[in-house]
Order: C-alpha cells, then structure tokens, then sequence
C-alpha cells in the first residue's frame, strides 16, 4: 500500500503522458488495436478530469480550425442518416465518429509536456515499432506462409499504413535534427521500409515514396554538399538492401497488378483485387448519381456495396466499403461529407504549411512534418482502401495529428491540480 502511494507522489502528469505517448506510437504495428484501447482509456481519463477541473481544455486556432473541420464531418454523417430516415440503423456505425471527436480532449492531454520530449518519444518510439514490424513481418512471412505480411494489424493494408507512419518518424527525427543519433534511425527505418514491402500493399509503398521525398523537401536547407554526400551514400546503398531482400515481393506483386489489369480489360473478371475495386468504384459512383447532397447513410451505403456487387457480377463480397475512402464519404454522405472529409486534411496541411513557411525552429519544423506525411499516407493509401473508420487506422490518425498540431503550431499549458495532496495517478 505504501509504494503504492509512493508511487501516486512520483508519477506526474507529465510523466504519465510520456508512457502514454510511447504505447500511442510504438502499438500500431506491433500490437495492433492495442493503440485504439490506449487512445480511448486516456480520452476518457481526460474527459473524468476536465470534469472535474483537474485539466482545461487547450484552446488555440490551429487546434479549433482542425475541432471545427473534424466535427463538421461527424455532422454532415449523422445529417446524412437523419435526411434519408436511416438514424436507427445508423447509431450503431457512428461509434468510430467518437474516436474523431475525442481530438481537442486529446490535444489539451498532450499539451501538457515539453515539445521536444514529445518529438523524441515519437521518434524513438516509432523506431522500436519499424524493428518489431520487421519480427513479425518475417515471422508472418516466413514462419507462418503468409503471402501478404499483417503484423498486429491483422491487416495487410492497415499494417502497411501505420508501419509506414513509424518510417517517416525515423526518416523525420534523423533528418530534422531532433534526434543526433541518425545511424540507429536509418537501421530502424530500413527495417520498416522492409516490413511494408512484405505486407505487399501496393498503394502505401507509392505513398512511402511521396512521403520520403516530401521529407528531403522540407529539410532540403538542412543538406550542406558533405550531407548531401552522406545523403546519397545511405539513400544508396539502402535502396540496394532493400531491393536484394524484397525483389521477389516487388516483382509477384507488380506481375499480380498486370495480370489483374489484363483478366479486367479482356474478359471483364472481377474476380481479382483489381477487379473487385473497379467495380467497387462503379457501383459506388452511381449510388452517389443517386443522391449526391446528402448519400444514402451508412448502413445503406455498406448494403449497396454488397447488394450491387451481387447482382453485376453474381458474387457474394462482404464489403462495408468501396474500397476509396472519399467515394464511401460521398455515398454514405454525399458532397457535404466528402468536403468536410477533405477539409480534415486540407486544414492539418494549412497548419503544416504556415509553419515551414515561418518557423526555423526544429521541433516545430517536426511537428509540420509529421501532419504532411500523415496526410500524404492516408490520402494516398485511402485512394484504394480505407481512409476512416477502422479501429486503428482512426485512433492513429488522431494520436499523429494531434501530435502533429501541437508540436508544430500549439502552446504548452500546465496540468491544473486542486491541491499537491490530490495528485492522482493519471492526473
């Protein structure tokens, strides 16, 4: 009982949001929906104490303007059902909003510690993640059979997405000078680099590309000809690696895309991933045709992924979406929710934007980065797959724009207490 108690007296809020800040980015590709039950529990401590004035919401304009664009959208979804009278059977799909709309309680929780311990916990946290995604992807891979590794995901696609998260991270401290050690960042970013070549998602390797360019971009001052140098001596010979580990990965699933491609436009087989996609798309478009304001709500969108399906091409698929994010938006909400989806992203990029304009501070310049590959993944990647409304892919998407905001654009606020004998364990 007494360490107990001992312990209640060490623990600050700072510290306790540090081991928080750890599970939040080392999780998603190790331990998959682990980081939705961290995220949530420190959501809902959070709410327990702004409740009880232990902690006041941190309200700042890069903060509101992502609230308003977030909350817009979880608007325009419910608007959506309650226009086309599905509410009922719609209450149930509007869970996942919640994860959404707990950012600004988020963003107050994580105002509270030091910027630049932030940055470095995201940084070596997201480097212990590449080198366990690469466990298991070869676990998976090699041990199991798995032609498509899914690390803790439990999906191919969604493991690629947040492993390639943690690979920016890596990329992103070692570049921006946030973190000295840029030896050990590499390693653990060719590891992650691997681990999402095996998952074999063909969508998100592109999106790494972009991403990676989009690092040098905004560090580009940072390269002297001796970096430069180093640069393309790394860049080198990790390419190299990387191609001599995963060529027959790259080549199977680059020949599956032809043939995919060739079944489809010869024959029209729909069979096929490709296949399935395209006429995901199809159907989807003419639903939006359909009703273009508002869609059709989301329980009816999911039927009509699956009711039009059977009855084009007589198979029986249990899609609950259209495999394009914005186009399940347009169709479970029409114009006004695939706007306020988009204006999601157009604003984090806007707060991301303004401070690499203005700001030569590296954490800031970090915290910027980290908005621009977050949204340049899940955009791209979502073009083909999911973009909201997974478990993981949503709680990720808050803990890296909410990061994200904070360390690029956001104030510091101190943890208000009633008195030093009520600090709790999770105050």
């Amino acid at each position: 009982m007494n360490a107990f108690i001992s312990l209640r007296r060490h623990l600050t809020p700072a510290q306790v949001i540090i081991y928080f800040s750890i599970l939040c980015f080392f999780s998603p590709p190790v331990l998959g929906s682990v980081v939705s039950f961290v995220f949530h529990g420190g959501a809902v401590w959070s709410v327990l104490l702004l409740a009880t004035r232990r902690r006041c919401l941190n309200i700042d304009r890069p903060m509101l303007a992502m609230t308003i664009a977030i909350y817009a959208y979880c608007a325009a979804t419910v608007l959506a059902s309650i226009v086309n009278g599905t509410l009922r059977a719609d209450v149930a799909h509007f869970l996942p909003l919640i994860t959404l709309l707990f950012f600004p309680i988020s963003y107050s929780t994580w105002s509270i510690i030091d910027k630049a311990t932030l940055a470095r916990i995201a940084v070596l946290a997201s480097a212990a993640a590449c080198c366990g995604a690469l466990v298991l992807a070869i676990v998976q891979y090699y041990w199991f059979g798995m032609l498509r590794a899914e690390g803790g995901a439990g999906n191919p696609i969604v493991f690629a997405t947040v492993t390639c998260l943690a690979v920016m991270m890596c990329l992103s401290g070692a570049l921006s000078g946030t973190e000295k050690a840029w030896r050990p960042l590499t390693v653990a970013a060719l590891a992650g680099v691997v681990a999402t070549v095996y998952s074999g998602s063909r969508m998100v390797w592109v999106a790494l590309l972009i991403a990676v360019v989009a690092i040098l971009v905004v560090n580009r001052q940072r390269f002297t000809r001796a970096n430069m140098r180093r640069l393309l001596v790394v860049a080198g010979a990790s390419g190299l690696l990387t191609a001599a580990i995963t060529s027959p990965i790259i080549v199977d699933r680059t020949h599956f895309l032809f043939d995919d491609w060739e079944a489809l436009s010869t024959i029209g087989d729909h069979s096929t991933p490709l296949g399935l996609r395209v006429g995901l798309w199809d159907i989807g478009l003419d639903a939006f045709r359909e009703a273009p304001f508002f869609g059709h709500g989301i329980a009816a969108g999911r039927a009509l992924a699956q009711q039009g399906f059977k009855e084009r091409f007589g198979t029986n698929q249990g899609f609950n979406h259209f495999h394009n994010g914005f186009l399940t938006a347009l169709v479970e909400a029409g114009l006004l929710g695939v706007l306020a989806l988009a204006a999601i992203f157009g604003v984090a990029v806007w707060n991301a934007a303004r401070v690499l304009r203005r700001s030569a501070d590296p954490v800031e310049r970090f915290g910027a980065t980290m908005i621009v590959v977050t949204v340049i993944i899940y955009v791209i990647g979502g073009l083909t797959g999911i973009l909201v409304g997974h478990d993981i892919l949503d709680s990720t998407l808050m803990v890296f724009l909410v990061c994200g905001t904070y360390l690029a654009c956001g104030r510091t606020v101190s943890p208000i207490v009633k008195s030093s004998s009520q600090v709790g364990f999770f105050e």
